[in-house]
């Protein structure tokens, strides 16, 4: 039998691994400019007590108005501690070789895709759900009552005066299917395109919902509602080279740098409800 040695073909095309689009810029704010500073520090000033006016001067203090009170100006620190970076070579010979697959460029957009962004994302949201101001005891969440205690969440917020508009609720795809099962649920899902391009799926009592992949969130996520308000998310460098032939290099060296941090101020804690699952 005569032996035939059959073509194997490589063909221009790379197996990429699925990618979510970071939502947190829902979820935060660039409110602090750390621009020529590793550090920054944030002033909360008190409030003087209400008193009945002395009108007829009977009460005998020194004005009217009531005790002169004094104002307390403390302040809360927050130090940039992430300074991340990354680094690989492409050699000429093996883009050309490879069909152009390892071309610098779509290398690098792939290491933003499948790197820069979910290390972001997973520390944002674990330091919102570790600083979250309003955290209720663990318990297991049910098509039966998963409805009610995303209305319980959004009450406690109520309570706590946080604007009722820009609101977030940040579940997991496990938790969104026990949404979607719910008979008590109000959802509404004619969301306009503009929210759609950002990664809303629905509305819940006023709310937007976002899907977040379950590797990306802290153990035991239940559910989360947040008001950008409370987190600050600062990236304070982000820079990304390709250099052709570098020293010591026959083809491309790609690196990149990035110095970023989350932090949820004292005073809006309460903005943040996070939910955990037994």
């Amino acid at each position: 039998m005569a032996t035939i040695n059959l073509v194997t073909k490589f063909l221009p095309y790379v197996d990429e691994l699925f990618t979510t689009e970071s939502k947190i810029s829902l979820l935060t704010n660039q409110n602090f400019d750390f621009d020529g500073a590793k550090t920054v520090k944030v002033y909360k000033v008190s409030t003087a007590d209400m008193s009945d006016y002395d009108r007829d001067g009977s009460l005998g203090n020194q004005s009217r108005y009531g005790i002169v009170q004094g104002l307390d100006a403390t302040t809360e620190e927050f130090t940039l501690s992430k300074d991340r970076s990354f680094t690989f070579a492409i050699d000429k010979l093996d883009e050309d070789e490879t069909g152009g697959t390892l071309e610098a460029s779509s290398a690098l957009s792939r290491q933003l895709r499948e790197k820069v962004i979910p290390e972001v994302d997973t520390h944002t949201y674990a330091v919102m759900c570790l600083n979250a101001g309003i955290k209720p005891t663990s318990l297991e969440l049910t098509n039966e009552n998963i409805c009610m205690e995303i209305l319980k969440g959004n009450t406690a917020l109520d309570n706590g005066e946080v604007p009722e508009n820009e609101r977030v609720i940040v579940v997991t795809p496990d938790t969104y299917l026990l949404i979607k099962q719910c008979k008590d649920i109000i959802m509404e899902t004619d969301i306009g395109n503009e929210l759609r391009l950002k990664g809303v799926v629905a509305m819940i009592d006023g709310a937007m919902v976002i899907k977040v992949p379950a590797k990306r969130l802290p153990k035991n996520f239940g559910f989360m509602i947040a008001h950008p308000c409370a987190t600050v998310s600062p990236t304070k460098l982000s820079e990304y080279k390709v250099h052709e032939d570098a020293p010591g290099i026959s083809g491309s060296l790609v690196e990149g740098r990035i110095a970023y941090d989350s932090f949820v101020l004292e005073n809006k804690a309460k903005a943040i409800y996070y939910q955990s699952t037994t």
